[in-house]
């Protein structure tokens, strides 16, 4: 319905258009030759000159429908990358500089010959200087970006409520991929700050030759396009480097300080270092252990052991979770699946490991005895 309208709209357009160009041109042509136009047939040439144009309209428009909304999310897609805040700074500084531009025009405009061109120049220049002196700037607009970037419902209220932290995702909580599920439930709260550098490194990886790493990369990318366009919160890009360091991981420490946001990883030694450093961090293996059902010494469990373990006698089996277990005596049991009796549970912030043993062979030590 809609190219309809546009293709009905463009076929007029294009009539009026041939109709006033036949009707300034053929008194121009009559008056060149020396012909004689009656007045009737001078207005069916305008008409037949109308016709010609909108015709052309009619059949070319869908072409140019289709062109336009390719142009248009060609577009889009590229202005995505940028984020909200800098669009608006940058609006803002180039409306100054117009300004500014406009009041200095007035003057130069009056000099003889070169005036008109002198203010254009100037005009162009104060422009750019304007948006790039806003956007170099932007961290001393911090108050504007953050009340811009608020939502309704985590507004402060009356100062009692404190805004929640940013949280700055590195590469390995991107490319894991169950940040966009928690951000999901809804657990998440402030703005998701991908910097450019993390971007930067998804892309190498995305274009490595290894083939695990190009997917790996890749996944990455398709994750981080899913989430700003399902998220119902803020993912903005930081095009933001730091050229005395090397390190992708020293630039998220040097960032989340700066920004005073949270460290969002998958990363053990990311995680050590940002605690001695005082940089928060949230780790999403820590988060997924924490919600994992708790296992108590004593407790009877039915496991199917799968390879033998480290230690003499180990076997080795994984409940639904991936949580391992290791089970003492289990070797001659591999391939079979047998009730055990959980002996203790150890806890670290790389996982969960649970000790077992048969509960056949407790059985038979209690006979003895």
């Amino acid at each position: 319905m809609f190219k309809t309208v546009v293709r009905f709209l463009m076929t007029i357009i294009g009539f009026v258009a041939g109709f006033e160009l036949f009707k300034a041109v053929i008194p121009s042509v009559v008056e060149a030759t020396g012909l004689t136009v009656p007045l009737p047939q001078d207005i069916w040439l305008q008409i037949m000159g109308g016709a010609i144009f909108g015709l052309i309209l009619y059949f070319i428009s869908p072409a140019l429908i289709d062109y336009t909304g390719k142009l248009a999310s060609w577009i889009d897609s590229k202005m995505k990358i940028i984020p909200t805040q800098d669009i608006i700074l940058g609006g803002a500084g180039l409306l100054m500089a117009l300004l500014i531009s406009g009041l200095l025009s007035f003057s130069l405009s009056r000099i003889p010959w070169v005036g008109p061109y002198l203010s254009m120049a100037v005009t162009l220049l104060l422009a750019y200087l304007g948006v790039t002196f806003v956007l170099n700037r932007r961290e001393d607009f911090a108050f504007l970006t953050s009340f811009l970037s608020r939502r309704p419902g985590t507004a402060q209220q009356s100062g009692k409520k404190a805004a929640p932290l940013s949280k700055i995702l590195d590469t390995s909580v991107i490319i894991d991929g169950r940040i966009m599920d928690i951000g999901k439930t809804g657990f998440l709260e402030g703005e998701i700050i991908v910097p450019g550098f993390v971007l930067e490194e998804l892309r190498h990886i995305a274009d490595s030759p290894d083939l695990l790493k190009r997917n790996r990369g890749r996944r990455g990318l398709d994750i981080l396009n899913k989430m700003q366009k399902e998220m119902e919160f803020d993912v903005r890009i930081i095009n933001r480097d730091y050229e005395g360091l090397t390190e992708v991981d020293s630039k998220l420490l040097k960032l989340a300080k700066e920004l005073e946001g949270l460290i969002v990883t998958n990363d053990y030694n990311l995680n050590k270092v940002s605690e001695l450093q005082g940089v928060n961090v949230l780790n999403i293996n820590e988060l997924a252990n924490a919600v994992k059902p708790v296992v108590l010494p004593g407790e009877e469990m039915n496991v199917h052991v799968i390879k033998d373990g480290k230690e003499a006698g180990q076997g080795v089996a994984y409940l639904d979770d991936g949580t391992m277990i290791v089970v003492e005596g289990g070797k001659r049991h591999i391939g079979e699946t047998i009730d055990v009796l959980v002996t203790s549970v150890l806890q670290t912030a790389a996982g969960r490991m649970i000790f077992a043993k048969p509960k056949s062979s407790s059985a038979e030590k209690v006979v003895m005895k």
